[in-house]
């Protein structure tokens, strides 16, 4: 991990406030470059490009040579941790991730021992991207939250409304809690091994923050991400780490004050006056366009960006979407948007 003010994102995340909001973008790897597209075709699924560090170190880099973005976010997905803890996890085309959903009994099985070693060539991606990275340019790792990986692992999809783990966590508690555990447990791993591998900064996404009462909130959210900051942080002193509770809503400063988070991630749906208000000063924010802003572009995209940014101005800041780029985004706008941050 690298501390200075050489690399203005990762500054920003340790509350150095910068001349201009340094830039990334959620899912900045992706469908929307056709050089990704192509690259695609060399894997025989999304899990084997996620596993073979030359292609997903070309994937990492590829929006890095097309913009002038402030860091690479290392192409992974959230789902590589039930993988490596031994559940099936398949990614259909047009259906996205599909799992063999875990049960209260089979929870017990999962192979928490050997998920390191099973995770290996995303870790030598983060060490090809570290080195191949400008030195003023800030590697993200990453990992998906407990409460969003368990959603998946119980219901064997995404789904709107996250009904399957909602009613497992209150039918079955004490299963439901060793699952946390587990996850818990491998995220930190995971994670530090991601920073000696070469990352200066990992992001927690806690993508289905949403439809959860302030208990469950407080249980299956805040508590398993303080568990993990707190972990890193005793194996890694002073780690930088931005959370990303999409859905907090009035959750948001809790959220931040609980878990010791250095930064925090807003989605599109909080008011950056909001955020600006309770939130304090000194916490840096990250976000919160639109993604569907970009894909419209134009006046309305470069005014709302300009609020943002507005809004944000004395407090450190790092601009960004508020949820992943979609894959029907014009390059065009991509490359206004990072221009008109750019240019302060």
């Amino acid at each position: 991990m690298t501390v200075g003010t050489t690399k203005p994102l990762l500054a920003t995340v340790l509350g150095q406030r910068q001349e201009r909001p340094p830039i990334w973008i959620m899912r900045q790897a992706g469908r929307y470059l056709p050089e990704y597209r192509e690259l695609r075709t060399k894997a025989k699924d999304f899990l084997e490009l996620c596993y073979t560090p030359e292609l997903a170190t070309e994937v990492t880099l590829q929006p890095l040579r097309r913009f002038d973005l402030d860091a690479a976010i290392l192409f992974s997905d959230i789902l590589v941790i039930p993988d490596a803890l031994g559940q099936a996890v398949r990614f259909a085309t047009g259906e996205g991730p599909l799992l063999e959903p875990v049960t209260a009994e089979s929870i017990h099985g999962l192979g928490v021992e050997g998920a390191l070693d099973h995770l290996a060539p995303v870790l030598e991606t983060v060490r090809r991207v570290r080195a191949a990275l400008a030195p003023n340019k800030t590697l993200i790792g990453f990992c998906g939250s407990p409460w969003t990986v368990a959603t998946y692992m119980i219901g064997g999809r995404g789904s709107p409304d996250q009904a399957a783990a909602r009613l497992f966590a209150l039918q079955h508690p004490e299963a439901f809690a060793k699952l946390i555990d587990i996850l818990v447990e491998t995220s930190i791993n995971y994670l530090v091994a991601q920073f000696e591998a070469g990352a200066d900064v990992v992001q927690l996404f806690e993508s289905w923050a949403l439809n959860l009462d302030d208990w469950a909130f407080q249980e299956r959210v805040i508590e398993p991400n303080r568990r993990i900051v707190e972990g890193v942080r005793a194996r890694v002193p002073n780690a930088p780490i931005i959370g990303f509770p999409r859905g907090a809503a009035a959750n948001i400063a809790a959220y931040v004050a609980a878990t010791g988070v250095n930064a925090v991630g807003l989605d599109y749906a909080t008011p950056p006056s909001f955020a600006d208000g309770h939130l304090p000063g000194h916490v840096p924010v990250q976000g919160n366009l639109d993604p569907l802003r970009l894909v419209a572009g134009g006046a309305q995209m470069e005014d709302r960006a300009r609020e943002i940014i507005s809004t944000f101005a004395n407090r450190p800041h790092i601009f960004n979407l508020g949820h992943g780029i979609v894959p029907e985004t014009p390059i065009a706008h991509v490359a206004r948007l990072v221009e008109l941050v750019k240019a302060g």
